[in-house]
């Protein structure tokens, strides 16, 4: 039933009538209640002000003389008019200052409360007191009486000036209000009841008409057109309203379009993208996100959980576009930065968050620092000594023996070829980092490569007092590689047991095969590599014992290559457990290379 537009009018019609008379009623009864409320105290106070001393002298005089109460009696006669007075609703009472009991007044006993009042006690309070403040500066406007109590001290004399207005005279003008808008209600509903069917009658058509075409639209069909039949509201609506749906039909299209590749670009984007509502709770998080964070962000996170200890959310919602905030945050080993900024500057905006995760940047950085320290570091050790010598051969002339010049000149000669070492592996590296080392793939015995680099290293082990000892499985197979570049490789890994062993020392090399790949382990039992360094040692120019490395030659390069060179082939190099002291070094490699 009330579901008709019909019956919708007409109910707002009488409603509006109902509401506005209700609230006309009572803004005019309280009025005439509140205006007729403070009249009566400010006549109240144009007598018993504090600027009427004179008046209240002369009742306190009054009150001093043995017939007091026919004395204040007189004077309040005397101040009937503007006391407002009038003896039926309004009536002045002199009662006892201790007992409250009546004395006199312009009407009997009778006319007073049954019970004292608030402001009578409040009085009587005033009098033991010896206090002469008036009770009755705030009335209850739902209360069916006015009153002030006045106490009147005058030498031992006490008494109670009590004006009492009954509101017959509010309550018979609020009557006759309720009567006469009560008379215009009913008209009013009429009326109401009338115009509502017009109404209903010229709106009702078009208006099922537009809820026709839009319940079409809503369905999907954005092609149907509604006839344009007036050109009233109506009609302007109408045609509006096809314009509309056009337009839906257009801006939903590229909604979706949008969305299609937002979404695509929020899941497979590396970067983190978290954002959060106006007021603070999470509307969307991509998987970047959650791997950036190392936890999952459930939906019914809020900012304070996940970021609130980083940048208060209320000033970023502050911010002004294109204004940001930028932060960094650590999560485990990785740095990100964040990016807090609002993308939206009404309240129905919110926060968005970019995650970007900068560790490998700041590692790439420290790794820069590092690789310009140290080859600088290594190449000036080198032309100090250079220069050294080559100046005092310069400076003494013909007064140094002729020995003593040769050792001078082999020691330069050392120093350049540690030079042109330095800078040839360097070399090796950039070129491997830009891709133009290519490697020349042939197939080779693996066994046999081994066996050549180990004979290669035979005198070298020897001469350190060293035991080196090669254990090749049965048969290893033909592989597919750059040869010259994997002896590099073995020839390195090999080097270094032989180096950083002490003299008198055992390096075994073993080698061996699976289905489908090869694998070479060199096993020492020399000084080994501390457990916080195993993670840094593929790294350019690192170096567990600097001094021992610059002693025996090492430049920090040899691994860094190896490991370039073997993951060229599609192999790894890395340590490999270890018992006791030393150090076991295994490379795997595959036997046939992949295509392309």
């Amino acid at each position: 039933m009330f579901r008709s537009l019909h019956m919708k009018l007409t109910l707002i019609l009488l409603l509006l009538i109902t509401s506005l008379m209700a609230v006309v009623g009572a803004f005019l009864t309280t009025s005439v209640s509140s205006f007729y409320i403070d009249t009566f105290y400010q006549q109240m106070n144009s007598v018993f002000g504090v600027d009427q001393r004179e008046f209240m002298s002369d009742l306190r005089s009054a009150a001093a003389a043995e017939n007091g109460a026919e004395q204040i009696r007189d004077m309040l006669d005397t101040n009937a008019g503007s006391l407002g007075i009038d003896y039926r609703t309004r009536n002045y009472f002199v009662l006892d200052g201790y007992t409250g009991s009546y004395i006199t007044g312009s009407a009997d006993q009778a006319a007073l409360p049954r019970e004292q009042t608030v402001n009578l006690l409040t009085a009587r309070n005033a009098v033991s007191n010896g206090d002469e403040t008036t009770a009755g500066a705030n009335s209850d406007i739902t209360a069916d009486y006015m009153d002030v109590a006045v106490p009147i001290l005058g030498g031992d004399h006490a008494f109670i000036i009590y004006i009492l207005d009954n509101k017959d005279t509010v309550s018979g003008l609020n009557s006759q209000l309720f009567t006469i808008i009560m008379q215009a209600l009913v008209i009013g509903l009429l009326i109401s009841v009338l115009l509502s069917f017009l109404l209903s009658k010229t709106m009702v058509g078009p208006i099922e008409k537009l809820t026709a075409g839009a319940e079409k639209v809503a369905a999907g069909d954005f092609d149907s057109q509604l006839p344009v039949e007036s050109t009233d509201e109506i009609g302007i609506l109408t045609g509006t309203f096809n314009e509309m749906a056009g337009v839906l039909q257009s801006t939903l299209a590229a909604v979706e379009n949008e969305r299609n590749k937002l979404d695509t670009l929020f899941l497979h984007m590396t970067d983190g993208v978290v954002a959060f509502d106006h007021a603070g709770y999470l509307i969307h998080c991509n998987p970047a996100a959650n791997d950036l964070l190392q936890r999952k962000v459930e939906p019914d996170c809020t900012y304070e959980e996940l970021l609130g200890d980083m940048h208060p959310f209320e000033e970023v919602l502050a911010l002004q576009r294109p204004n940001y905030v930028e932060e960094e945050l650590k999560v485990g080993e990785r740095t990100l930065d964040v990016y807090l900024a609002p993308f939206s500057d009404h309240e129905q905006g919110g926060v968005l968050i970019v995650l970007h995760d900068m560790t490998e940047q700041h590692r790439n950085e420290e790794r820069r620092k590092e690789f310009v320290a140290n080859v600088s570091h290594e190449l000036r050790t080198p032309l100090t000594n250079v220069r050294s010598y080559a100046e005092t051969l310069r400076d003494a002339a013909g007064d140094i023996p002729q020995e003593t010049s040769n050792n001078f000149l082999d020691i330069i000669i050392t120093e350049t070829d540690r030079m042109t070492h330095i800078v040839q592996e360097l070399l090796t590296l950039s070129r491997l980092d830009a891709g133009d080392a290519e490697l020349i793939l042939s197939r080779f015995p693996f066994g046999e490569a081994i066996e050549s680099v180990v004979r290669a290293n035979a005198l070298n082990a020897k001469q350190r007092g060293h035991e080196l000892t090669y254990i090749p499985q049965e048969s290893l197979p033909l592989i597919v590689g750059d040869r010259s570049r994997l002896e590099q490789v073995m020839i390195n890994v090999i080097g270094n047991a032989i180096k950083y062993t002490p003299d008198g020392g055992h390096i075994r090399v073993s080698a061996g095969s699976t289905e489908d790949s090869v694998w070479m382990e060199v096993w020492d039992d020399g000084i080994g590599i501390p457990t916080k360094d195993r993670d840094r040692i593929f790294e350019r120019f690192y170096r567990v014992d600097k001094a021992r490395s610059r002693e025996s030659g090492g430049t920090g390069l040899g691994l860094s290559i190896a490991q370039e060179i073997v993951q060229r082939h599609h192999g790894s190099i890395a340590l490999a457990p270890h018992e006791g002291p030393g150090t076991t070094v295994r490379i795997t490699l595959p036997i046939t290379q992949p295509q392309g």
